[in-house]
């Protein structure tokens, strides 16, 4: 059995980089979605961006995100990138049955019902100027009393949306190695399921 996977985008919209996440996860045989949780707005700058999730509400925001879900397995592996780390956050406690959590570019507080040895993946750069290192540091050690199976990786060299090649930020070699490790991931949790 294959995963399914949901993707949530970040501050910037649905745009090109949820697309091909789709594409890479669906060619490796899970079945992947990405909603559009802007209704359609694409923002061309990051502070266009946050205009717009102001503008939506984040509450809007999440209830989407939900209403997307609704029709999905439980098992469904919650996936997001920057802003939609945080979109998990606010799905994943009423998500107990979830396969797998990963984190793209942005930590999510950890569920307090997580259950134990929940997969569990983080791709962040290293320095992330969105994730101070002190936040980082915390966050681990909110995964290691949860129970839940992190792996943990840090990507030098850089910037915050290093996978987005449409963006200043992308750096080809770190992008090629997170999405070797988020395959690898699902292709586990494929196994395990």
């Amino acid at each position: 059995m294959m995963a399914t996977v949901i993707f949530f985008h970040s501050v910037y919209g649905l745009r090109s980089l949820e697309h091909e996440a789709v594409e890479r996860v669906q060619a490796a045989g899970h079945k992947a979605f990405a909603p559009d949780l802007y209704d359609g707005l694409i923002a061309r700058s990051i502070e266009e961006g946050f205009e717009f999730k102001d503008e939506i509400g984040w509450e809007t925001i999440c209830e989407r995100a939900a209403w997307a879900l609704a029709g999905l397995p439980a098992s469904t592996v919650l996936a997001g990138f920057s802003m939609g780390t945080g979109v998990i956050s606010s799905l994943w406690p009423k998500r107990e049955k979830t396969a797998g959590i990963l984190l793209l570019h942005g930590v999510a507080p950890i569920a307090e019902n997580a259950r134990k040895g929940l997969p569990l993946q983080l791709h962040l750069a290293e320095p992330d100027p969105f994730e101070p290192e002190e936040d980082v540091a915390a966050w681990r050690q909110a995964v290691e009393r949860s129970g839940t199976a992190a792996e943990i990786f840090r990507y030098p060299g850089g910037g915050h949306l290093y996978t987005d090649a449409s963006l200043p930020d992308y750096n080809a070699r770190a992008a090629d190695l997170t999405w070797k490790r988020v395959i690898d991931f699902l292709g586990a949790i494929d196994a395990n399921a």
